[in-house]
């Protein structure tokens, strides 16, 4: 037995009858009564624990899937392996509707972090730090847009000149806002590669960042990255909760913090992205 299966056995209580090792921190474990678990493995300190409180409380609203947590420890996170199947077009209605709800569960602040979780949370390989505030505007842009422009800056990948673009923007977000809202329960992470679509016809959601923050940044998340029959999934959406005039106008603005982590990680491209989406946004 590997150390996965090891884990595996601790965390759930069962005998282990066979593992498949998907990658150096990844496996999938069969237990002795059937279920199959995913075992996984961060360094990253705290992201264990990050993303199980993460997806407990996304459970908690009891609307979107999740796979279930069996435990965690020492950087080692044990949940239910997802059987996924096809996207199909009723499925995506549901997951908006549920989506939706799960929005409206609420949180007590932006940035507010998940019970139990840790101020300092990930987004991807990322660092994020959930530190709450009242004013959705100057929250994004001191917590979750400058902090990673100053990384971005650091590291080359944005030139000092062109970060003056997002400075403005940053500047301009009360304007450019759209109307209040209250804070919303977010996965955090909603690209389409965490949105899993199971043989039981349910979205299952994976590998959240999840914290307080406005609706709309999980939604223009989603189109930034593509998911499958999106616009049914607004569909559903709009049917439980209409989002505010304005909102596809506003899509740039909720896209620049994961274009900015990419660009922290992975590099130019997505530096020019950034600069295209809040210029975009400027002149809107």
């Amino acid at each position: 037995m590997t150390v996965h299966g090891d884990v595996a056995a601790r965390l759930t209580g069962r005998a282990i009858s066979g593992e498949r090792q998907l990658s150096g921190d990844l496996a999938e474990v069969d237990l002795d009564d059937g279920r199959v678990v995913v075992v996984k493995r961060s360094d990253a300190p705290g992201a264990a624990r990050a993303e199980a409180a993460g997806l407990r409380w996304l459970a908690a609203a009891g609307s979107v899937r999740v796979p279930v947590v069996h435990g965690h420890e020492d950087g080692w996170l044990v949940v239910d392996r997802v059987v996924e199947g096809r996207p199909d077009r009723a499925a995506a209605v549901r997951f908006g509707r549920d989506l939706a709800a799960l929005h409206a569960a609420g949180a007590p602040a932006f940035g507010a972090a998940p019970p139990g979780g840790p101020v300092d949370a990930y987004i991807g390989l990322a660092p994020m730090r959930n530190e709450p505030g009242t004013d959705w505007p100057r929250w994004y842009a001191g917590q979750r847009v400058l902090p990673y422009l100053r990384r971005a800056v650091d590291r080359g990948t944005l030139r000092s000149a062109e970060a003056v673009v997002v400075e403005r923007l940053c500047e301009r977000l009360p304007q450019l806002a759209g109307p209040a809202e209250p804070p919303a329960r977010l996965h955090g992470d909603l690209w389409s590669g965490n949105v899993l679509w199971a043989t039981d016809g349910h979205v299952r959601l994976i590998d959240p960042a999840a914290h307080g923050g406005h609706r709309e940044t999980d939604l223009a998340m989603l189109r930034l990255f593509g998911c499958p029959h999106l616009e049914r999934v607004l569909d559903g959406y709009q049917e439980v909760a209409p989002l505010a005039d304005g909102w596809t106008e506003r899509v740039g603005v909720h896209q620049l913090f994961p274009l900015l982590v990419h660009a922290v990680l992975f590099g130019r491209g997505y530096a020019e992205q950034v600069l295209t989406v809040a210029r975009a946004a400027l002149d809107g």
